[in-house]
């Protein structure tokens, strides 16, 4: 191997180290719905979800919180150390154990009182730095706010826990008694990260999976897909998606068996073919194109003119100098037949950093050609990432949240993407996902 490749993989070493011992959500939250559906058997369970990092949506997770709430905390307890899968308990108490799974993630199960629920659903949901911020509203109001409930603050000649000494609490059964209390509107898990959520109006209509209509990135076998166009409908339709294009990939992704200019005229018509017979889903005519290393899309301008859709993604140089990356993807998102910018740095969780540009030149130049930026919700790449996101709706950037399917289960990546857009902030009309058909096929047609 050469010194490039060398220096290369070094590089992506210390990147995976920088991760550190975190699993991506879309390991973990399987692994979490698998824990809490076998702990639903057991008799006299109250309550049960995740909660921690995984309920905030998270792209990387650390250990898994579940807390509960039952009848019999020493069943629901044991059956928890003892299911299969189990590696290593580490803690094995009534009310709070821990286990090693075989898969190496740990597990925190909690089980908790019924008439705390809300407070310790709060208080293991964090984010720390967001529970920080309404301890302090709490002490401002003469409140004391833990896991077991909000209380009054009390005379300070007691040091024991209000809860030890039988204090009544001012709210604890919901988390909305208890922002409430504290003179806040409940605040979706998602924003709770202490960037200035408790000092803003709460979105009331923050996107989800059921608001999408739309996929505008999927794959087929006519490239590197495992579905044909007709399989492929039928699975969008199955999960509810009323348009879906057909977006296979360009000649330079040759990895991809991607198609050359006589290929994707025959694709086209294959997929105008199939949407005149397949009733109940609108298809379209797509390709991802390869956006080259200097900025030039993989196929022509009359070639492009074909397509109802064109997400330009990078996929190659993805460790350019951001000055060039900027550019690069600039270049892109104002080009007049461009719909959406995919997976715009190209990076890969936790392996791969991708291309750092600069994001408000690339939301500029997006906004400047009313083209949309994807968030790709392959938990491999949530990319736009949340924090990218939001610098994107801030300046009133259309985004796309896109499951990039190569199988008919990817189409299940949609929720990851969905809450990737709730941490930043993404309401129904940021998402043109979200749009009625005829506003989507009239965005989609501008510049043609």
């Amino acid at each position: 191997m050469g010194r490039k490749t060398l220096d290369n993989i070094a590089a992506s070493i210390e990147f995976m180290k920088s991760a550190g011992d975190r699993r991506r959500i879309g390991e973990a939250m399987p692994i979490a719905e698998t824990i809490i559906e076998d702990l639903r058997a057991v008799p006299g369970l109250g309550r049960i979800t995740y909660a921690g990092s995984l309920r905030r949506g998270c792209e990387t997770i650390g250990d898994i919180d579940i807390l509960a709430t039952a009848e019999d905390a020493d069943a629901v307890s044991e059956r928890f150390r003892t299911r299969d899968g189990v590696e290593r308990v580490l803690v094995a108490g009534e009310t709070k154990s821990s286990v090693r799974l075989d898969a190496g993630v740990q597990v925190d199960l909690r089980v908790v009182p019924e008439e705390a629920w809300g407070a310790a659903l709060l208080y293991f949901t964090g984010s720390k730095a967001h529970n920080v911020v309404l301890r302090e509203r709490a002490i401002a109001r003469r409140l004391r706010l833990n896991e077991y409930g909000l209380f009054p603050a009390g005379d300070g000649e007691d040091d024991r826990p209000p809860q030890a000494r039988g204090v009544e609490p001012v709210a604890a059964e919901t988390e909305e008694s208890i922002y409430e209390a504290l003179g806040l509107p409940w605040i979706p898990p998602e924003l709770r990260e202490d960037r200035g959520e408790c000092d803003r109006p709460v979105p009331e209509d923050l996107v989800t999976v059921e608001s999408i209509r739309a996929e505008l990135h999927a794959h087929t076998t006519a490239s590197d897909g495992r579905l044909t166009i007709d399989e492929l409908a039928a699975a969008a339709k199955a999960v509810g998606r009323t348009v879906l294009a057909i977006t296979d990939h360009s000649k330079s992704s040759a990895q991809a068996n991607g198609l050359d200019e006589d290929r994707l005229r025959r694709h086209i018509d294959d997929i105008r073919e199939a949407n005149e017979r397949i009733d109940g889903i609108t298809l379209l005519a797509g390709s991802e194109v390869d956006i080259l290393a200097d900025g030039r899309l993989d196929y022509d301008d009359e070639i492009l003119a074909l397509l109802d859709v064109v997400v330009a993604s990078p996929h190659v140089a993805l460790r350019q100098d951001p000055e060039t990356a900027t550019k690069r993807l600039c270049a892109a998102a104002r080009h007049p037949l461009v719909s959406i910018v995919g997976h715009p740095t190209g990076r890969l969780i936790p392996d791969r950093k991708g291309l750092e540009p600069d994001i408000d030149a690339l939301v500029t130049a997006a906004v400047e050609n009313d083209t949309a930026l994807e968030i790709n919700a392959n938990p491999l790449r949530l990319d736009l990432r949340d924090i990218h996101a939001r610098v994107a709706i801030e300046a009133g950037c259309r985004l796309a949240i896109d499951t990039d399917a190569h199988r008919g289960e990817h189409l299940g990546f949609l929720r990851y993407g969905v809450l990737t857009a709730r941490r930043a902030g993404a309401t129904i009309r940021d998402c043109v996902n979200c749009l009625p058909e005829h506003d989507l096929l009239t965005w989609l047609r501008r510049g043609r």
